[in-house]
């Protein structure tokens, strides 16, 4: 019977390294992209795994509860904590390795978009490596990650802000009235969201017979902030657009949702308290599928970017900058230039790999709820940390949007792209 046991656990272990071989073998050039980002995927489902069934055993490790007593909720964050920094040193390491790639002839372009039977096997090594650690370590990182969870939230709101100014000029330069009309549309119906969105904000977190002004005052704020945006962006002076004003004021209203969701479930002013599983369940998975895909976006968007941290020697970021071959010379050296340099790689590796470290904090901070105890530990990003850290970012978007309309005005000998 041992014997029987003993192939059978052979042949499953050899269909699994055959398996894991035969998907790492599959990933070609193009796709490396999304395998990265099905690595950072997989960290995740790892963290939230750990964060509900490995506080039990994290409580009989010596080295972790050396600090002395502690509640189920602080091992439930130290697991996050930990996942989370061996995928943080990963993409760190690799960020620091492709510094300076700028051409496909340079030997860590295949590392960048190979080898995945060792990347996968070391992003396991530095996952399992930091639950040896004390956790004295692993608080300096989480202290850490509050202020990369931070800069990653910041670059979110770059990219959405050139999402949108990108989208404005590409339905403009189309010159045609079915363009401007769906312009128009699409800018009506977000504002048209946003205030009605606002309006139900109101209904549900500022109910009758309770004091709510906190609260008041961040849904106001929000929809003084979108009137603000349209005054501005139509201004003679500005020549602005209305489409992305409606877009940002939607993405604000949403940000002040999920900033006052983030209230305790007991405050008497949060009207979701009663659904207080169903919400938090819903915020994890809509937080989690927004990481992913606006890390995804914010790396292939640098990559596309002429101004954002693209490799000097790209075709992009070199244009303008050499003269023009006439035809007979550039067909006669197009085989020995070919040859001789290596075609330019077409996104920096390293800004997309230091995305991925800043994304991995920024998990971190969504399951542990910046790291704060106080909360029950079956909810999900909860408590007045969550509820600050939502609405700063929801006034720094503002910000930044209205700083792109007046930027021209107040610097006029400057180029703003």
């Amino acid at each position: 019977m041992s014997c029987l046991l003993t192939c059978f656990s052979s042949c499953c272990a050899s269909l699994t390294c055959g398996l894991c071989a035969s998907v790492a073998s599959g990933i070609s050039n193009r796709s490396a992209r999304l395998a990265y980002c099905g690595l950072f995927g997989a960290s995740l489902i790892l963290s939230w795994i750990l964060r509900e069934v490995a506080a039990p055993l994290l409580e009989k490790i010596p080295w972790i509860k050396s600090s002395g007593t502690h509640p189920k909720e602080w091992y439930q964050i130290q697991a996050v904590l930990r996942v989370s920094m061996g995928n943080f040193l990963f993409f760190a390491i690799l960020a620091l390795i492709m510094i300076g790639v700028k051409d496909q002839n340079d030997r860590r372009d295949s590392w960048h978009h190979g080898g995945w039977i060792a990347k996968m096997v070391i992003w396991l090594l530095l996952v399992v490596l930091m639950f040896f650690l004390p956790d004295s370590v692993i608080s300096v990182y989480g202290i850490l990650s509050k202020f990369g969870a931070g800069l990653f939230l910041l670059v979110q709101v770059i990219i959405l802000l050139d999402f949108t100014h990108t989208w404005n000029d590409a339905w403009v330069e189309k010159d045609e009235q079915k363009w401007y009309i769906a312009l128009l549309s699409v800018s009506v119906g977000c504002y048209l969201a946003a205030f009605t969105f606002s309006g139900i904000l109101f209904m549900w977190f500022n109910p009758s017979g309770h004091d709510c002004g906190l609260n008041v005052f961040f849904i106001v704020m929000t929809m003084i902030l979108a009137f603000a945006f349209a005054v501005i962006a139509l201004h003679p002076a500005v020549n602005g657009s209305l489409l992305p004003a409606s877009v940002i004021s939607i993405y604000c209203a949403y940000v002040c949702f999920t900033g006052l969701s983030s209230e305790p479930h007991d405050y008497a002013c949060n009207g979701l308290h009663n659904k207080s599983k169903a919400v938090s369940t819903s915020t994890l998975v809509l937080g989690m599928l927004t990481t992913v895909l606006s890390v995804l976006y914010s790396a292939v968007r640098a990559g596309s970017s002429t101004t954002f941290l693209s490799p000097p020697s790209s075709p992009k970021a070199s244009a303008g900058k050499k003269p023009l071959l006439e035809a007979e010379e550039l067909e006669e050296g197009k085989e020995k230039k070919k040859e001789a340099e290596g075609q330019p790689v077409s996104y920096s590796y390293t800004f997309f790999h230091l995305i991925f470290a800043l994304a991995s904090m920024y998990s971190a901070m969504l399951l542990s709820g910046w790291t704060d105890t106080s909360e029950s530990s079956s909810l999900i990003d909860v408590g007045w940390t969550s509820v600050w850290v939502r609405i700063c970012t929801e006034w720094i978007t503002g910000l930044l949007y209205t700083w792109t309309l007046l930027a021209p005005l107040l610097f006029p000998d400057r180029e703003f792209f």
